[in-house]
């Protein structure tokens, strides 16, 4: 199921633009090589283990292009995948398989990679309770398919911009003046325009958790860049008012000590601007 930011609007306006970047006045190199009414079939091949993501994206970008492209999928979006396996086979117009081959596999193959990095960072915190989330450290453009990418890989979204969700960061507390006169600023701006929106407050240390909790009506605490052992204070001095995220430099070999520190959330930049996009490719069934 497509979250609720994948609307068909976003989808065709995505597709249109990213068809019209790479074709431009047309694939010369299909056109000139390929004979009009030629037909063929290809196969999208996967090339090493991890999980697939973007089928249904591929299918609404042949389809957009052409319509009377047939496809046959093999796998779901989130389907464990081996290397060797078919995920899907397309079949009509030789010069549309060409024409949208190399955009489906660009889409499928940065999103196939969120997805396998996504998967195997809840591998690591598994039974532990956090729950993974990513961030806006995205590829503008893009962002929301790298998001649908994390969610197909079983993650969470956090907030989709800077419009669905008030964050307060350390650059933002900074120049407000410190805590307190962000929170109070924030809440009094909420109440102006009639807002609901969630507010999240960062904090570099246990003096700045212990000014959020003086002010309060926030719904979350960033523990941003602290060590295990202050992470652990941090969340014993919350003591469950409100929920707590994990941020900041989080990497393999620190993010199941950081779970079991008791965080609602943890949050991964380098689940969208670090990863490996996973192996694919079309071949030609001949």
């Amino acid at each position: 199921m497509r979250p609720a930011y994948i609307t068909d609007q976003f989808l065709d306006q995505f597709i249109s633009t990213a068809l019209k970047e790479d074709v431009g006045d047309g694939d010369h190199s299909s056109l000139a090589a390929i004979p009009e009414n030629a037909v063929g079939k290809a196969k999208l091949l996967i090339k090493e283990n991890g999980i697939i993501a973007g089928i249904e994206l591929a299918i609404r970008i042949f389809n957009q292009f052409d319509p009377s492209l047939k496809v046959e999928t093999f796998f779901k979006d989130g389907d464990e995948v081996k290397k060797g396996d078919i995920a899907l086979t397309v079949s009509g117009s030789s010069r549309s398989l060409l024409t949208t081959e190399r955009f489906v596999l660009n889409s499928m193959q940065r999103m196939s990679g969120i997805a396998t990095y996504t998967r195997h960072l809840l591998n690591l915190i598994k039974g532990t309770g956090a729950q993974l989330l990513d961030t806006r450290k995205t590829t503008p453009n893009f962002r929301l398919l790298e998001k649908w990418a994390v969610a197909i890989g079983g993650g969470q979204n956090h907030r989709v911009g800077l419009y669905d969700m008030i964050m307060l960061k350390d650059n933002h507390i900074d120049l407000a003046g410190g805590v307190q006169p962000a929170i109070i600023r924030t809440k009094d701006y909420l109440r102006a325009r009639n807002k609901a929106l969630k507010i999240e407050v960062e904090t570099r240390n246990l003096e700045e958790v212990k000014q959020v909790l003086e002010v309060g009506e926030i719904d979350v605490i960033m523990l941003d860049n602290m060590d295990v052992k202050t992470m652990k204070e941090a969340v014993k001095l919350i003591n469950g008012r409100f929920k707590t995220e994990a941020s900041g430099g989080i990497t393999e070999e620190t993010i199941r000590p950081i779970a079991e520190c008791g965080v609602d959330f943890i949050s991964v930049g380098a689940l969208t601007h670090s990863i490996k996009s996973l192996d694919l490719s079309l071949k030609a069934i001949k």
